[in-house]
């Protein structure tokens, strides 16, 4: 009962704030519980950027063998705070022959975009800001206006670095919101329906007490993870995909003519997309906020929900400090010649899945389905002989 409590303590906060309008119209209560769950998006995540800002420096920086910021604060963690003071009181230089309104409304339309795609995901038991039945569609639908955001902020800066960055991270987005789209549709065809909430509560049993049905435990849904997660790395502009950002060619991108808070907010969209991305990713295969055993459910369901979106951003920063950069045109032919294959692939080894009857037979089907496939396309994509060893020659 005191497990329940806890786990349940937002949602008696807001009740409990809630019944202060008692004898309200409908109206106005509907109004002021959207407010509660907006505000405490913002604050949830607003601090959670903050604090992965400091966290990722210092974890690059063990990496590296170096201390990351250590001197603000104590263990350097008032440093998000003296880079926002930062970015408030840098002025913010426009240029003269820029679109003063596009260049003005490019940031503000990509973190808002951003931070609506956080409104339809489960957080906890009854922990959805805003449950809607088509809340993956909603999610995708908001989230593909990123693009109209970067294209606005290259040809609103009227910079030839910066339009050349903004269509390459069109480019690669584009290319990538296919197989992040189609790797989606095994979960959303296995449980039938388009509702987060449903997704997570179907994979909310357990086998023996101890083994999830978690869809990341089946081969079709092992390799849609793998794939989302790619895609979400790319999405996100984020290493090994962050080309956009070539400081030795186009400099920063479509964020070029960018300065100041407006700079910040491009900062923040970025990070508050990898925190959606990942929460989705958590939802469609990883059990949402439900505990890996059974005996652990006594643990509050919104702890679940972010030790596991705190370990994807783990690999995100992982990855950061270990992979160099992609060429572009590596990007995109492994996007259209390996991805999409594999997302399709997916969806047909999750029919035989479901169709030979979710048990043993139908886990090795499906993984027989996904060998074939990866192997067919290991061989038509041999790349040995493009990446061979070279060797120089020097004139005497």
């Amino acid at each position: 009962m005191s497990g329940d409590v806890v786990d349940q303590i937002f949602i008696r906060a807001k009740q409990w704030l809630l019944s202060w309008l008692a004898g309200a119209p409908d109206w106005i209560v509907q109004i002021a519980s959207s407010l509660l769950n907006i505000f405490a998006l913002l604050g949830v995540f607003l601090t959670l950027f903050a604090l992965i800002s400091v966290l990722e420096r210092k974890i690059l920086g063990r990496m590296q063998n170096r201390y990351g910021p250590n001197r603000v604060g104590p263990f350097g963690l008032f440093q998000p705070i003296a880079d926002g003071i930062k970015m408030l009181i840098k002025e913010d230089i426009v240029p003269a022959r820029a679109d003063k309104i596009v260049h003005f409304l490019a940031p503000i339309l990509i973190a808002a975009t951003a931070i609506l795609a956080l409104g339809v995901i489960p957080y906890g038991r009854n922990m959805t800001p805003f449950a809607i039945d088509g809340g993956i569609l909603f999610f995708f639908a908001v989230g593909s206006t990123t693009e109209l955001a970067v294209f606005m902020a290259g040809w609103g800066s009227n910079n030839k670095f910066s339009m050349l960055g903004a269509m390459r991270a069109i480019a690669q987005m584009v290319s990538y919101e296919l197989p992040l789209i189609i790797t989606t549709l095994p979960v959303v065809m296995v449980v039938g329906a388009l509702s987060p909430d449903a997704i997570v509560a179907a994979q909310g049993n357990y086998s023996f007490g101890f083994l999830p049905h978690w869809f990341v435990t089946t081969p079709w849904g092992a390799a849609a993870f793998v794939l989302f997660f790619v895609s979400g790395l790319v999405e996100s502009n984020r290493t090994p995909f962050d080309v956009p950002e070539g400081e030795s060619e186009i400099v920063a991108g479509h964020m070029t003519e960018y300065s100041g808070f407006k700079y910040a907010t491009f900062f923040m969209a970025e990070y508050i997309g990898m925190f959606a991305i990942s929460g989705l990713a958590v939802t469609l295969f990883l059990g949402g906020w439900h505990a890996p055993v059974r005996v652990l459910q006594f643990i509050p369901s919104y702890i679940w929900f972010f030790a596991k979106l705190a370990a994807l951003l783990f690999v995100y920063i992982w990855l950061r400090g270990t992979l160099p950069r992609t060429r572009i045109d590596h990007i995109m032919n492994f996007a259209w010649k390996f991805m999409l294959p594999m997302a399709f692939t997916c969806i047909l080894a999750a029919a035989v899945w479901h169709y030979t009857g979710r048990g043993l037979a139908g886990w090795l089907w499906s993984l027989a389905v996904i060998a074939i496939v990866y192997i067919a396309l290991s061989i038509l994509l041999d790349t040995r002989k493009r990446f061979a060893t070279r060797t120089y020659r020097f004139a005497e």
